[in-house]
Order: structure tokens, then C-alpha cells, then sequence
């Protein structure tokens, strides 16, 4: 029985630390790239001029707005309609990917939003 145990014993994976360990990798500086994809942190006003400085110069961010959801719903509102704003004014593109995360794209990166059927 310990043979048969052995040979169909299913290899464990933990995902959850498979995933962790993508970021784990350590960061080097890039040379030869056109453009980053940056998670951020949306808790105050400041951030907002944070968010559209790297999209200015063609950054794609991920922001993390959970913390100030938390705190004050009605900062999220304002600051995420200034981002809005901006994005309509540079022809970039916002869109919510996640309960508290949104996604945020300079000029000419557009996100496809609704799901496609398989």
C-alpha cells in the first residue's frame, strides 16, 4: 500500500506562496523600457499628484485605495474624480479591477472592460 501511496501521491502546492513569490524577485533598474506598471497607494490628497506624475510620463498604475475607503468614502470619491478628470483630459483610461483597486493609463493604453465571453 506504501508503494501505491507513493506513486500516486499528489505533489502539494501551495498557491498562495507561489504567488508571494513573485514579488519576492528582486528589482533591478531597467534600462530598455518604455514604461512601468506601478502599485500605489491612494490615502491622501498628495498621492493623487503622486498618481498623475507617473502617468504623465507613461506609467501605468495600480492603486490600492482600501485604507482610505476604510477611513473617509468621500475622499475616495473626490480624489478618484480628479483622476478622472486628468485621465479624460490626456485621453489615458481609469477602471476599478478589484474591490479596492483601480487601474489608471496614460494616453494611448486603453482597458478593455467588458468581459469577454469564452
Amino acid at each position: 500500500m506504501a508503494l501505491l501511496n507513493k506513486v500516486f501521491k499528489k505533489e502539494e502546492f501551495d498557491i498562495e506562496e507561489f504567488l508571494n513569490s513573485l514579488d519576492v524577485e528582486e528589482e533591478t533598474m531597467y534600462e530598455d523600457v518604455d514604461a512601468f506598471v506601478k502599485p500605489m497607494v491612494l490615502s491622501e490628497e498628495a498621492d493623487v499628484d503622486k498618481v498623475i506624475k507617473e502617468v504623465r510620463s507613461g506609467n501605468i498604475i495600480l492603486l490600492n485605495v482600501e485604507a482610505l475607503t476604510k477611513r473617509n468614502v468621500l475622499k475616495v470619491k473626490e480624489y478618484v474624480n480628479k483622476l478622472k478628470s486628468f485621465v479624460g483630459e490626456i485621453d489615458g483610461d481609469i477602471a476599478r479591477i478589484s474591490h479596492d483597486r483601480i487601474i489608471i493609463t496614460p494616453s494611448k493604453v486603453k482597458i478593455i472592460k467588458k468581459k469577454i465571453k469564452e
